[in-house]
């Protein structure tokens, strides 16, 4: 793991999501956001993003509170909350999908969007679309 992302577990307290501790982090009380970081070698954002995120906890103090996503635990991470750009901080209330933040922002942009994200109703996760072909169209 790279040292600005164990930076997140070490130095801030945020748990590393695993399939043990997941849904118990997502089903607490409040809202909360997942980082899913993706490779740093193929998504060097990711790293961005990881000093990013606590900068973005102390501009809303005592709003949300932060995890992050093991690698082993991403793919399963992008299925079920239909993001297909890494990195992503994916937002959560009390257990139900509220929204994502895909790839590095500007500041005033992450504000924004986390504003809006918090006066937000929970919604459906978008789907990250599969490819679909009818019996008359070939599939090669």
């Amino acid at each position: 793991m790279h040292p600005l992302i164990t930076r997140l577990l070490d130095e801030f307290g945020y748990p590393l999501l695993t399939a043990d501790n997941l849904e118990a982090f997502c089903d607490a009380p409040g809202d909360a956001v997942l980082f899913c970081g993706g490779n740093p070698a193929q998504h060097p954002e990711c790293l961005d993003v990881a000093v990013v995120l606590p900068e973005l906890l102390r501009a809303f103090p005592g709003r949300f509170r932060a995890a992050v996503a093991s690698s082993d635990l991403e793919p399963a991470m992008q299925a079920r909350f239909g993001f297909s750009v890494w990195p992503a901080l994916v937002f959560l209330r009390n257990g139900a999908y509220v929204g994502v933040i895909p790839g590095i922002k500007d500041w005033s942009v992450y504000l924004a969007r986390i504003q809006d994200l918090l006066a937000a109703p929970n919604s459906r996760p978008p789907s990250i679309g599969i490819a679909v072909s009818t019996a008359s169209t070939p599939c090669h």
